[in-house]
């Protein structure tokens, strides 16, 4: 299985964007309070829209509460990371893989990235800008697993499509 862990999340639209994510692609979503908002928040209740009931979703009291729990590959997304997420074999879908992005203004603490070099990894982008938006960095990276697991599981076509729409012969 294919977790999304939110260490700390602060922007309640990012966390309803993920929420959105993490049910198009069958993926667990982990948040480890303090949590900058409420998770009824209407702001990240409108960026899930109406999925939000189909989200699969564990809150954590901390990050040990989290360690505790979880048992799997971690992944850790940070700016300070020297590999490109796509360095990493995610091809076994059997494995329990947990990709773990920071908060928004801080990211993850680097005590927790000292202990996982190895694993810490970089979205590539250029000079001119520090980091890319959370709730696209979650997709890119979920998709790369999914890309590598042959998007198991997922949909290629529309499932409600009107048939009579377009013709594709």
């Amino acid at each position: 299985m294919i977790h999304i862990v939110l260490y700390e999340p602060e922007i309640p639209q990012n966390t309803g964007n993920i929420m959105r994510t993490c049910v198009a692609t069958g993926t667990k979503l982990h948040l480890i309070k303090p949590l900058g908002f409420s998770l009824d928040d209407n702001k990240m209740r409108r960026s899930g829209v109406n999925y939000i009931d189909k989200l699969d979703l564990e809150v954590y009291e901390n990050y040990e509460d989290f360690l505790s729990k979880n048992e799997g590959d971690f992944y850790y997304f940070t700016r300070y990371g020297h590999k490109p997420h796509t360095s990493f074999d995610y091809s076994d879908s059997s494995r329990e893989i947990y990709l773990i992005f920071g908060k928004e203004s801080t990211g993850i603490p680097k005590e927790i990235l000292r202990e996982h070099l190895d694993h810490c990894m970089r979205i590539p982008m250029t000079k001119n800008v520090r980091a890319l938006n959370l709730s696209n960095c979650c997709a890119i990276v979920v998709y790369e697993v999914l890309r590598q697991q042959n998007y198991r599981d997922l949909l290629f076509e529309e499932p409600h499509k009107d048939k009579d729409f377009i013709n594709l012969d």
